[in-house]
């Protein structure tokens, strides 16, 4: 099957419909496979600004961490969502893999990846406890099992289309921005920019936080939904928050500040029926960025590239 991504009908059809209710027992057993993955990553690489390092990304069958160091070699470790497999292989040609299947607890995952990973000759530990989700330790989790192919392949048909409409973004901005990624500890696609300005430290704030939020930022994403947010949803947000920010009207007509927190959203379902989804997604962020970068001091024209947007 071709698709033609040029043409509002095809990259339309590729914005499946994604109900939380229908998938949420997945969504929350493949999100623990990926904080278990991301854990492998932050082992491995060397720290990078805003936690970079520890990231996964979209790639043409599914999720992958790119090559991660070990000894004098790499390493990667990928979710193959066309064949629904875990894959690892290293700069030696080695490699294994095991089936995601309905069934597959986390710690089932955990101690495949791990028993695989020696057998590569790759010796490592990870904190087991989930990050900021809660439940049991990801090495004893048996809880978690629901693994439905259905919907994990539409979701990441969905991350496939976003991730490249994150890019071309990005191709608009001059400045310091991060790589369109996606954060393991919260299941959401992001991309980050900044003004190049330190920003005042949170009190209180932990060290990932504190690290992520350590120079002035304006942060666009899409993430599923979860227990707060019963759809899933493109957001930006503007931080530190400036004064005046929600007076700015957002676009298209159906984005809106959110009450609490002064987050702007669109949500998904909104989006998929839309005539053309990449130009509304496009003209959300835009606006979401306009907002922040006027009421936050930065210099607009200063980041704006060469193709003059």
């Amino acid at each position: 099957m071709t698709f033609d991504l040029s043409a509002g009908s095809a990259t339309k059809s590729l914005f499946h419909a994604l109900p939380l209710d229908e998938w949420e027992n997945t969504k929350e057993t493949l999100h623990r496979y990926a904080q278990i993955v991301g854990k492998v990553r932050l082992g491995c690489c060397a720290p990078t600004n805003h936690w970079w390092n520890v990231t996964l990304y979209v790639s043409s069958r599914g999720l992958s961490t790119g090559p991660n160091p070990y000894g004098g070699l790499t390493f990667e470790v990928d979710f193959d969502f066309v064949t629904h497999e875990l894959k690892v292989s290293n700069s030696e040609g080695g490699a294994f893999s095991f089936a995601l299947e309905d069934g597959l607890s986390v710690s089932d995952f955990y101690k495949k990846l791990f028993s695989g990973l020696q057998t590569l000759g790759i010796v490592l530990a990870i904190n087991t406890n989930p990050f900021q989700i809660g439940g049991e330790p990801l090495d004893k989790d048996t809880q978690h099992a629901s693994y439905d192919k259905e919907y994990v392949g539409r979701y990441w048909r969905i991350l496939v289309q976003v991730d490249q409409v994150f890019k071309e973004f990005s191709g608009r901005f001059n400045g310091k921005q991060s790589p369109v990624q996606l954060f393991w500890h919260s299941f959401e696609l992001a991309l980050n920019r900044f003004s190049g300005r330190r920003a005042p430290e949170r009190d209180g704030a932990d060290r990932v936080t504190r690290e992520a939020y350590s120079h002035e930022i304006i942060s666009f994403g899409f993430w599923p939904g979860d227990q707060n947010v019963r759809s899933p949803a493109f957001y930006s947000y503007t931080a530190p928050e400036p004064e005046g920010l929600t007076e700015e009207p957002l676009r298209p007509a159906g984005a809106f500040w959110a009450p609490e927190g002064s987050m702007a959203l669109l949500m998904y379902d909104e989006l998929r029926v839309m005539d053309s989804p990449k130009s509304t997604l496009l003209e959300f962020m835009e606006s979401a960025y306009q907002a922040g970068a006027k009421f936050a001091g930065w210099d607009i024209e200063a980041f704006r590239t060469s193709r003059g947007y």
